[in-house]
This record gives C-alpha cells, structure tokens and sequence, in this order.
C-alpha cells in the first residue's frame, strides 16, 4: 500500500529548507514534499529564505531561529527537518555555535551538503563555508546525496558523514538531488518523513 495514501494517525509538524537560488519552484521536490505532506494534514512550513540568490549567513542564521521556534510550537507530534544543499551547511554552522534552538528537531535530514571547496570557491555563498564539524550533533540526523554530485566532488561520505558520525544514503546518478538532476517527485523522501527508519533510495526512473 503506498503510504501517502494513508491519513496519519497523529499530525506531524515539517521544516523544509532551500538553498542557494531556490525560489521553491513547484517542480522541485521539496514543493512535491511539502504538498504530499500537507494532503496527509501534517504541519508543514516551507519558507522563502531572504535574498537566495546572495543570501547572508547571518540573516539566514537568524530566519532559522525563528522557524525552529516556530516548530517547537506545533504541537504534540514529531518535528522533522529537511535541509537541501546550503541550508544543510547552514544547519551545520548552528550546529557549531551551539543554537539550543536546533534541539526542537527531533530528526533532521541533510540533502547533498556542497562541499566546503565548493562553497569558498562561488563569491555569493563563501560566508557559508563549513565551520569545524563537532559531533555528535545535538538531533538524530541523516545525510543523502548523490554519488555524483558536482557540488561535493569529495564526498558526501568523506567530508561530512564519516567526521559526524551520522548514516549516510549515497544514491547512484543523484548529482544534486535537484531538478537538473530529475528530482522532482521522490517517494523514499516521504517515505523517510512518514516513517523514520526508511532508508532513502534513488526516484524511480522516469
């Protein structure tokens, strides 16, 4: 039976984060996401982060607060957090500073983090360059990415999972897990929302 086809017994509360130059559009998968888990009447939350395109770290960080007060006030049901790309690197800088706030989460999964390489090297987003990765993060987390992505040619693996201490799914022929890479509907990421111990897969072919 396909999960999304089943009404939830309690409702959840979904923090879905963009990155870099992501105006959520509707083909993108996390607008999928976020339709498909507002259907089922789960909470969802699926913020314009200011200025996508030269964002600053600072204000994101600050936005970020703001959405996690948000989510630890969403009611009784788990709270979960999706971050794709740059904010998954954001969520690591909160990691670092010890934002007490990222404890409201009670899993997190972090999509094809850019490498830090990747992220000094493009002048718009170089402010977000990975700080010094302390584990064990303060929420259960989870890393997918695509064995080839382009945007963390080292590894998703190498450079954040294996330093953190966190599962990692490294899906074949993924990229970035974006649109370019044809994710626009991905069932095993609303698998993973509905049911925490569902491994994430690659979208079926089309």
């Amino acid at each position: 039976m396909n999960s999304a086809s089943i009404a939830p017994m309690t409702t959840h509360a979904y923090l879905i984060l963009h990155g870099w130059q992501n105006h959520r559009p509707e083909g993108h998968w996390q607008h999928w996401l976020a339709d498909r888990l507002t259907e089922l009447d789960h909470r969802v939350s699926y913020p314009q982060l200011p200025d996508p395109d030269d964002p600053e770290l600072e204000v994101w960080l600050t936005e970020l607060t703001r959405h996690l007060d948000e989510l630890n006030g969403s009611g009784s049901g788990e709270r979960v957090v999706i971050a794709h790309s740059l904010s998954s690197v954001l969520w690591l800088h909160a990691a670092a500073r010890g934002m007490k706030q990222l404890r409201y989460a009670d899993r997190v999964l972090l999509v094809a983090p850019p490498s830090p390489a990747t992220v000094a090297g493009i002048p718009e987003i170089s402010a977000f360059v990975p700080a010094a990765l302390n584990p064990p993060l303060p929420t259960p987390t989870r890393l997918v990415a695509g064995a080839d992505d382009p945007y963390c040619p080292e590894g998703a693996d190498r450079i954040y999972a294996e330093p953190l201490g966190i599962p990692a799914d490294i899906l074949p022929t993924a990229a970035h897990l974006d649109l370019d890479a044809g994710y626009g509907s991905w069932p095993a990421v609303l698998d993973w929302c509905l049911h925490a111990t569902t491994p994430l897969t690659p979208r079926p072919a089309p």
